[in-house]
């Protein structure tokens, strides 16, 4: 199937994180002759390599290599389908999970702060944080994780 990025699947790959960067490296005959079969879907190419060798009996280099994947990846895409299903070929989110610095117990101090002394800016609030904690951050850092959460528009 050819990729259209403006197509209406692509854009929900990409939406949900499973549009296959290497769409175009996949060499399996089933993706090129058959449209139910989409390179662009990371997860069904994915489980269909591991299905080649689980099922049709191919080697894993030979798999890893038709479906655009090192043999590393093979691994650790069997592994995590193992632990946890068709859920485990789904990438996981990148980038940091949370705050990272700043605890619960720092934001909650520093909330406490606030809230008793309303006029307490940004940067003496990561002050007081570098004081107390020993943790040095940027003003707006602490703004980001104190502030409500506006919708953007």
């Amino acid at each position: 199937m050819p990729a259209d990025p403006s197509d209406d699947k692509a854009k929900a790959l990409r939406r949900t994180g499973t549009l296959n960067p290497g769409a175009d490296e996949v060499a399996d005959d089933l993706f090129k002759e058959s449209e139910f079969f989409d390179a662009r879907d990371l997860v069904q190419v994915k489980y269909e390599m591991l299905r080649r060798v689980e099922h049709d009996g191919w080697t894993i280099i030979h798999s890893a290599d038709a479906f655009g994947f090192s043999r590393p990846t093979f691994y650790q895409t069997k592994e995590a389908f193992e632990e946890d299903g068709l859920w485990g070929l789904v990438p996981e989110r990148r980038g940091p999970r949370g705050p990272h610095k700043l605890t619960e117990e720092i934001l909650a101090y520093v909330g406490e702060r606030r809230a008793a002394e309303p006029s307490l800016g940004w940067a003496e609030l990561a002050e007081i944080i570098e004081a107390r904690f020993g943790l040095r951050v940027h003003p707006r850092t602490v703004q980001r994780h104190l502030m409500p959460r506006q919708k953007k528009r």
